[in-house]
């Protein structure tokens, strides 16, 4: 299957946008709204493909990160010292906030798993934490891209397996699923599309996109097996997302909240096996994602500052260690994490034209990229994309306006 498939960086992607803040956001649209938004999934998952494929094309042919493009392009030393200061602030405050919700939604999966018949886990939060906060580091401190790599096909497989089962379970009816395709703006349900389309297409992705090709692929002549790879895990991915909604749908409860709520709100209806399936979901899904934000961090703190050595190098740890421990730390206190994985899925949502204008002018330039440059046709999908994103994006700050 790998052989025919080729499953490579494009599994890193869809590790980093399937995370706890993807479940609780696709949860939510289910509940609140059925299958009314699986059409700004499908814009979403097109949105992801042609985006990502523009970044490993990036990455393949200069085996070089967006961030060391970007730097390269601006002689000025003061618009180039603000740009790395801008991506750097970016970076840090949101992977950190990211990594705090990712090992939160894992913790969330597990305590569901281990909750006794009185609904408290045996285990104290903190532990959990300090658990999945453990995993991460040895892996990550590994530092072979192999091993990484297999770690997160076989946990990603876990996931979707888990998510699209739960669906199935649901049974699921046919004709209103389909009407869900058919796409719906309204003023109530325009910040969860933002969210969708941010939660799917997470800026961060695009540097450690560009970043990790270059450890699989070393020439131009990779770039069909770096597009396969990058369209079926995204399209696996768009499908894992998909099936979250179809089994939030089939809660009518308004008192869901996350998808361990989802989980407890199977179970009279469906069994405990849906619990229990549904929560190793969840599981694997902040464990994929506690792992790809502080590697992407690092990869881009690597590109902006210009360090040579990669995986295994001590400052590289550093960066990735540091938002590892703030993660861990906030994940353990007494903070619930949904909100600010909600919003922080909106603010993505919102930052997507920008990074995603960059990227875009980026891929223009044939003086980085030769004849690999955006034909016609991808730079009209693109800017059509932006077009879309734009406009998601200011109908959501002036709902946003409208509601203070």
């Amino acid at each position: 299957m790998k052989k025919f498939f080729n499953i490579g960086p494009g599994t890193w992607v869809t590790a980093a946008f399937i995370g706890p803040g993807t479940v609780t956001v696709c949860t939510l649209a289910g509940v609140q709204f059925g299958y009314s938004l699986l059409w700004a999934l499908v814009l979403s998952i097109i949105s992801c493909i042609v985006l990502q494929e523009m970044a490993a094309r990036l990455g393949v042919v200069t085996q070089r990160g967006l961030s060391e493009v970007l730097k390269s392009q601006f002689d000025n030393k003061i618009i180039r010292g603000i740009l790395i200061a801008l991506i750097l602030s970016a970076i840090f405050i949101g992977n950190a906030a990211y990594e705090a919700g990712n090992i939160s939604g894992g913790v969330l999966g597990i305590s569901t798993i281990l909750e006794s018949t009185e609904g408290v886990s045996s285990i104290p939060k903190g532990y959990l934490s300090m658990g999945i906060g453990i995993i991460a580091f040895i892996l990550l401190y590994i530092g072979n891209y192999k091993v990484l790599e297999r770690s997160l096909i076989v946990l990603v497989l876990l996931m979707s397996i888990a998510f699209i089962v739960t669906a199935i379970v649901t049974k699921p009816d046919i004709s209103m699923l389909f009407k869900g395709f058919v796409p719906d703006f309204s003023v109530d349900n325009v910040l969860t599309i933002v969210g969708l389309i941010g939660t799917t297409v997470v800026p961060y992705n695009l540097f450690l996109h560009a970043s990790i090709v270059s450890e699989k692929w070393k020439s131009t002549e990779d770039l069909p097996e770096a597009k396969k790879d990058t369209i079926v895990a995204i399209i696996l991915g768009g499908v894992v997302s998909m099936a979250i909604i179809v089994a939030g749908a089939a809660i009518q409860e308004t008192e869901v909240n996350n998808a361990a709520d989802l989980a407890k709100g199977l179970e009279p209806v469906f069994g405990s096996v849906a619990k229990y399936v549904l929560s190793i979901g969840l599981f694997a899904a902040g464990i994929t994602s506690a792992i790809t934000a502080p590697l992407a961090a690092a990869y881009v703190v690597k590109g902006c500052l210009g360090w040579k050595k990669g995986l295994k190098s001590k400052s590289f740890r550093a960066v990735w260690m540091f938002i590892l421990l703030l993660g861990v730390i906030f994940s353990s206190l007494d903070i619930k994490s949904i909100v600010i994985i909600r919003f922080a899925q909106i603010a993505n949502g919102l930052l997507l034209p920008v990074i995603a204008t960059f990227l875009l002018w980026v891929m223009n330039q044939q003086n980085i990229l030769g004849k690999y440059t955006n034909t016609w046709r991808q730079n009209l999908i693109g800017v059509f994309i932006l077009i879309i994103t734009c406009f998601l994006g200011f109908k959501g700050i002036w709902k946003v306006i409208q509601s203070l």
